[in-house]
């Protein structure tokens, strides 16, 4: 039985896995399914790369389920907190980045919501706001009068992004400390500025989302909420978004989609169901078919899902682009046109360029001595063919009939080298 009696939107959530926590859930539930105006509700994405990866999908996901049930997406970019630092989860301080590096940052983080959330005027359509609009105007000695009183050391010490760091005997700085504060503090402006009325977020920030309630409460009598997913690991215990290979993520320029389509595709049995209800639209009575499907059937549930979730990032011909180079490197053992491509000079080709560099190049190894150990262990192919020594190189050669050479790293991952086109 459903904890939530009244409101659609928390029950989809719900039944969909993406609720961990919530603060005063009974009256949460009666808020959202008032009937009358859409209830706002945000959460934050600092801006410490040009990308968002996977890790932060969970989010995006959830507000565009709560939109799709009539309410207001708030997406609040961290250009503040980012010259800050959030130590959630953290053994050291973040690097910090310079005003125009947060701005490049946010500048392309912002793209990929437009895939995700409707935005514009309307009652319901999402709003994308900064919160350096208001942090970097605010006078320091008067704030912590006005709202760094409310905040007891004694509690602060206690929530995990503190206390762990400690534990570990890491440092954390004053600057990091002061990010709850003005975490706390972003809620109240939302409330004051946009009407909201919950803040959403993974479940490691669960401390500061609470700070934020009580200080809206403390400061302006009112009453918020919090609820946050929980922090998604796979079957076989690994973080969600982190593969061999690096980050998953959202913008393409830093992930093809081909890239993309095939890290859900490689999903682990034991997470189909699960990612599927996360992570697409489909009916919870279809997902449930498709996970249920016996023995090798369930790589027709990945397709699926690998499907659904590109054309929800990337859109619908990306995903059919994805799918169609899929089939062709996978089940005709031919070359598809999507597979990530690397181009190298053609002198440089002429004379022979290291195996293990073109896969450091094509993203098929981080470095040149992971790429050699990949080698050596018997996982590296070139055309196919499995390469035994670790310093061969590639060379013209080696071309096939359409003037590409295949390289693989597993069975599953693969990029082409290409002559690079004179200039």
């Amino acid at each position: 039985m459903s904890d939530f009696e009244k409101s659609e939107f928390l029950r989809d959530a719900q039944a969909r896995g993406f609720i961990h926590q919530t603060t005063d859930a009974e009256a949460l539930d009666s808020l959202l399914s008032s009937g009358g105006a859409p209830v706002p509700a945000y959460v934050g994405y600092d801006c410490t790369a040009d990308s968002l990866h996977v890790g932060h999908l969970l989010s995006i996901m959830l507000l565009r389920r709560l939109q799709r049930h009539g309410h207001k997406p708030i997406v609040l970019m961290g250009g503040g907190t980012t010259k800050v630092g959030d130590p959630s989860g953290k053994d050291e301080q973040r690097k910090l980045l310079t005003d125009d590096e947060i701005a490049a940052n946010m500048a392309k983080i912002k793209e990929v919501f437009r895939r995700f959330l409707t935005f514009g005027d309307g009652p319901s359509d999402a709003v994308m706001v900064n919160n350096d609009d208001w942090l970097r105007n605010l006078e320091y000695i008067s704030f912590l009068r006005d709202y760094g009183r409310y905040f007891s050391i004694n509690r602060m010490m206690s929530f995990d992004s503190v206390r762990l760091r400690l534990e570990r005997e890491q440092p954390l700085t004053f600057l990091e400390f002061n990010y709850m504060v003005l975490q706390a503090y972003d809620f109240v402006e939302l409330y004051r500025t946009q009407g909201c009325r919950l803040q959403m977020g993974g479940s490691d920030q669960w401390g500061n989302i609470v700070n934020g309630v009580e200080l809206a409460r403390r400061v302006e009598g009112a009453e918020l909420y919090g609820l946050t997913c929980p922090l998604l690991t796979t079957a076989s215990g690994q973080k969600m978004g982190k593969t061999a290979g690096g980050a998953i993520w959202l913008n393409e320029d830093r992930l093809t989609s081909y890239e993309y389509y095939q890290y859900w595709r490689n999903t682990e049995d034991g997470d189909v169901g699960r990612f599927l209800r996360l992570f697409t639209e489909l009916p919870l009575t279809e997902i449930a078919r498709l996970e249920s499907l016996p023995g090798a059937e369930i790589n027709e549930a990945k397709k699926v899902l690998a499907f659904e979730a590109t054309k929800l990032c990337r859109g619908e011909e990306a995903a059919e682009a994805a799918a169609e180079t899929a089939r062709k490197v996978f089940e005709e053992q031919s070359l598809g046109e999507d597979l990530p491509r690397v181009a190298v000079p053609q002198a440089a080709l002429a004379e022979g360029i290291p195996i293990f560099e073109l896969m450091r190049q094509s993203g098929l190894a981080k470095t040149n001595g992971e790429a050699r150990r990949l080698i050596q262990g018997g996982g590296a192919r070139l055309n196919d063919a499995k390469i035994a020594d670790p310093y061969a190189k590639a060379s013209l050669d080696d071309r096939g009939p359409g003037g590409e050479i295949k390289l693989s790293a597993g069975r599953k991952r693969h990029a082409l080298v290409v002559v690079a086109e004179a200039s």
